[in-house]
């Protein structure tokens, strides 16, 4: 499957928010990554995150172990400057600057949208480095199923 990628340059950025360890084994990442966006919401992170640069909310996959098919941490955040103080029960984490292949993925978030988005990143032949991957959330209201999420790959080019 052809899935179109955009090359980017970015610079290192921070994001601070709430974290799990998963992987992509059955019935792990499917149970908690949705786990963390539920007490991300219910526990108003976002408004929680004093300083936070903007109101896009950031979806981070690092410290992976290897692939995709290893364990990495999750984190959902906002993007924030160097040094902000880390609230209890959050954590700050660098995005490292690189070069990046990113992805739009526009439609329903109710129906599958993300998961489809990443089904076809991991059955194409990308040149992944697997330092940091993550998504973008628009803070710009719009419904659910008009979403457009834009994906990031940490990429080897």
């Amino acid at each position: 499957m052809m899935i179109k990628m955009d090359e980017e340059q970015l610079d290192a950025f921070y994001v601070l928010g709430i974290a799990v360890r998963t992987a992509n084994t059955p019935g792990r990442a499917t149970k908690d990554i949705p786990a963390l966006w539920a007490r991300f919401l219910y526990e108003n992170v976002a408004e929680r995150i004093e300083g936070r640069l903007a109101d896009d909310v950031y979806c981070v996959y690092t410290e992976y172990e290897g692939d995709y098919t290893m364990p990495y941490t999750t984190l959902i955040g906002c993007r924030v400057q160097a040094g902000t103080e880390v609230p209890a029960g959050m954590q700050l984490m660098e995005v490292e600057g690189g070069q990046f292949l990113k992805h739009t993925a526009a439609g329903d978030l109710m129906k599958g949208l993300i998961f489809e988005a990443w089904t076809n990143i991991w059955n194409a032949a990308l040149p992944r480095a697997y330092r940091s991957d993550f998504e973008v959330y628009d803070a710009a209201p719009s419904a659910e199923a008009l979403a457009t999420v834009s994906i990031y790959l940490s990429a080897k080019l």
